[in-house]
């Protein structure tokens, strides 16, 4: 088990994914991408957890993808490999579940664009953050989709064009991360942020990243009407009626996810 690319655990609520290629720096390359969409996927699907955490093992969150898959591939094969590559952009986008990247070490390339996939970020203090494939001839698209949707497009140039590296209170300033904590209080503050969520209705939480989601995909008067069916299909459902009353009675809800 200790050798697979990915390692799948759960405690209590909470769905955990560690990236297991530490003396690789976490790179991706075939099995280690195909796994994690496995992981995630499967995830989703599981009644049982309601937040996904994905953290690292070894020094480094992920270094993008392995610069040895760079040789001796076609161009249809390199367009099948980079589907593969970039699929957690999809996968984490389409997810019920909220998901929680815990960073420290490096998060460059593909790995970074695998934090700004994540729903929400919290990184070391010590982390740093880059699209960095320019500056070995490549270049970070598939990082680009979600960065931009955080930056806007002239940062996300700068970013993906220059190949710089920032710190995380730098990521944290611009948005791409949502909190910053000491080398030591990572894991804490990961968990105590998944455990906040996992209390909360899951009914709740899928229908609100549905919506944030989806809505960037439409003009404004369409995003407000989109968002309002979507509150009033939430309001009609037994949790909703259990939250409300809850509150009312004083007591902590019982969620059923209907």
């Amino acid at each position: 088990m200790e050798n697979e690319p990915i390692l799948v655990d759960k405690q209590d609520m909470i769905g955990l994914i560690t990236l297991n290629r530490p003396e690789e720096m976490n790179t991706f390359n075939v099995p280690f991408a195909g796994k994690l969409n496995d992981a995630l996927r499967d995830m989703d699907q599981d009644d049982e957890i309601r937040v996904v955490v994905i953290q690292a093992s070894g020094k480094h969150f992920s270094t993008g993808i392995s610069l040895s898959e760079f040789k001796d591939k076609s161009h249809k094969d390199y367009r099948e490999f980079i589907k593969l590559m970039d699929e957690h952009n999809h996968t984490i986008a389409r997810m019920k579940k909220p998901v929680i990247a815990s960073v420290k070490g490096y998060a460059l390339a593909n790995g970074a664009g695998l934090v700004f996939a994540c729903d929400l970020a919290v990184a070391a203090e010590d982390a740093k953050f880059g699209t960095t494939a320019i500056n070995v001839g490549l270049i970070c698209l598939g990082p680009a989709v979600p960065l931009v949707r955080s930056l806007g497009r002239k940062k996300t140039l700068e970013m993906v064009l220059a190949g710089d590296i920032i710190s995380a209170a730098e990521a944290e300033k611009l948005g791409l991360i949502n909190k910053v904590v000491p080398p030591e209080e990572l894991e804490a503050s990961t968990m105590k942020l998944a455990a906040k969520l996992a209390k909360k209705s899951p009914l709740a939480l899928q229908i609100g990243k549905t919506g944030i989601y989806g809505m960037s995909d439409l003009p404004y008067h369409q995003s407000i009407d989109y968002m309002g069916e979507l509150f009033a299909a939430l309001c009609a459902t037994e949790d909703a009626r259990e939250g409300v009353t809850a509150f009312v009675e004083k007591r902590k809800p019982v969620w059923k996810g209907r």
